[in-house]
């Protein structure tokens, strides 16, 4: 992970639906959701939520997969994870022990 990298992801949250969507993709887990059942849940119109799920999944937030006729969405848990590390690898000087800080085990 880069400063790049890092900025397009943030940039790619940076709206309340868009982390709604994260925030229901990740309670989700493996199923993950279809983009009918997504709309519905944050009661946003299809063609609005369309637009905000491109931009997660140019950012790699996301991934999504044709199942027949629906598209069904997942978080990408890893990329999240790897935005996580590369925020606090720095903490205390390399030292997260010292600061009181316990990093976080995911609990997916």
């Amino acid at each position: 992970m880069n400063k790049v990298v890092a900025s397009k992801l943030f940039e790619s949250l940076a709206s309340g639906v868009r982390l709604d969507v994260w925030r229901l993709l990740v309670k989700a887990g493996l199923e993950g959701r279809v983009a009918g059942q997504l709309a519905s849940e944050l009661d946003i119109a299809p063609n609005a939520l369309s637009f905000h799920l491109k931009a997660m999944l140019h950012a790699g937030l996301i991934s999504v997969e044709q199942e027949g006729r629906y598209l069904r969405y997942r978080a990408n848990i890893a990329l999240m994870q790897s935005l996580i590390g590369y925020l606090t690898e720095e903490c205390c000087a390399g030292h997260p022990e010292a600061c009181g800080i316990v990093p976080a085990q995911p609990k997916c």
